[in-house]
């Protein structure tokens, strides 16, 4: 049986729309100060099904298997980043080999693994990152255009192959390198 703030918490999280949340999210949305109150509230919850543990300090309302894995890989940042490069150029059929990993462009380079998605991480100068030039937004979600992938992926490695260059708008891609800088 659940109490009443048992619920106030539940309709929180739904009014809250988001489905990812790190423990420090939970603890402003519940307005919950003393970590141990936090900490047994999220055993609670998860116990009941009503969260799952992703991963350490990190938790969802749905199970993995129905999250975006690209929303995944942003929130597990913890800071800005956006879908781009491979992740991007496969999407679009610009390359055709098969990528191990989601690759997500921030101010740090690190790789992830969380559960069955692997994420790479590349670190790109903060001038050029937060620059929105080719940026596109889906919901919460910060992704690459094709044409700012392709400009992210030569500014990483100037000599990358694409499959299939045909369906790149070359102009495009120099208007955005010439906007950002790089």
């Amino acid at each position: 049986m659940l109490t009443n703030k048992t619920d106030n918490r539940i309709k929180i999280l739904l009014e809250d729309g988001r489905s990812i949340y790190h423990t420090q999210d939970l603890a402003v949305l519940w307005r919950i100060s003393n970590e141990n109150t936090l900490y047994k509230t999220i055993s609670r919850y998860i116990k009941k099904g009503l969260l799952k543990s992703i991963h350490k300090g990190f938790y969802s309302t749905l199970p993995i298997e129905k999250l975006d894995p690209f929303y995944l890989g942003v929130m597990a940042l913890k800071r800005y980043g956006y879908v781009s490069t491979e992740s991007i150029l496969k999407e679009n059929g610009v390359i055709f080999q098969d990528i191990k990993y989601i690759t997500l462009v921030s101010d740090i380079s690190k790789r992830m693994k969380i559960k069955y998605y692997s994420f790479l991480v590349r670190k790109m100068k903060e001038d050029y990152l937060y620059n929105p030039a080719g940026i596109l937004f889906s919901g919460s979600i910060a992704k690459a255009s094709l044409e700012r992938a392709v400009a992210d992926m030569l500014y990483f490695n100037p000599h990358y192959y694409f499959d299939n260059e045909k369906s790149i708008d070359w102009k495009k891609v120099k208007e955005i390198k010439n906007t950002i800088g790089y």
